[in-house]
């Protein structure tokens, strides 16, 4: 269920300006990646979600998270980030973290956990947008999926990036990965925590 009016929760409006700020800073004019995100913000401004009443739902993987938040936050990576990573800190209690669906290896699904900020099961539920985070221990495959919206990645800590018409990237500290709609594309974590933010209008 979505609002017309209203305002967001605090903390998701702090969160998405940092996001915002970071992620147009990042994207190039006329890029798929600006215009895709131009869609996510422009439809968060127009209306708020409903505030989800769940509780918190922790993974094997989440005991990492201050690991990946200490990377994201490190005086050397950009105040962009920065920002994004501290009001993400802020928010992560909140969420409800689950493996993908369709891990069916245990090691995989220990290894990694996704959770929705915003969108269906997030901190403001809607159907419009989803804005969520993927965390993964170092030394994981996130292997091969696809889904027919397209996608927009920032990362908060160093990773790579696959898809079908790219090889394996890391965007670097001031760099986006964009995933066209429907395509093939998998990502994996190096020596350190991986946490990345994925915004996806739908």
């Amino acid at each position: 269920m979505q609002e017309a009016q209203g305002r967001h929760d605090p903390a998701v409006a702090a969160f998405l300006g940092a996001l915002e700020a970071a992620v147009t800073a990042y994207a190039a004019d006329g890029s798929e990646e600006r215009r895709a995100a131009v869609r996510v913000f422009d439809r968060c401004r127009r209306l708020t979600g409903a505030a989800s009443t769940a509780t918190a739902l922790p993974q094997p993987v989440c005991a990492i998270l201050p690991d990946a938040l200490a990377v994201a936050r490190d005086g050397r990576r950009p105040a962009l980030r920065r920002g994004v990573a501290a009001a993400f800190a802020a928010l992560a209690p909140r969420l409800q973290w689950r493996p993908r669906a369709s891990a069916t290896d245990p090691a995989f699904r220990d290894a990694h956990a996704n959770a929705m900020l915003l969108g269906p099961g997030g901190i403001e539920a809607r159907e419009d947008v989803q804005i969520g985070a993927t965390l993964m221990a170092p030394n994981t495959l996130y292997p091969n999926h696809s889904h027919p919206p397209e996608e927009v990645y920032l990362a908060l800590t160093p990773g790579e990036w696959w898809n079908a018409r790219m090889d394996w990237t890391d965007p670097g500290p001031d760099g986006l990965i964009y995933n066209p709609p429907g395509i093939i594309h998998a990502m994996r974590s190096g020596r350190s925590a991986f946490l990345a933010i994925w915004l996806l209008p739908v």
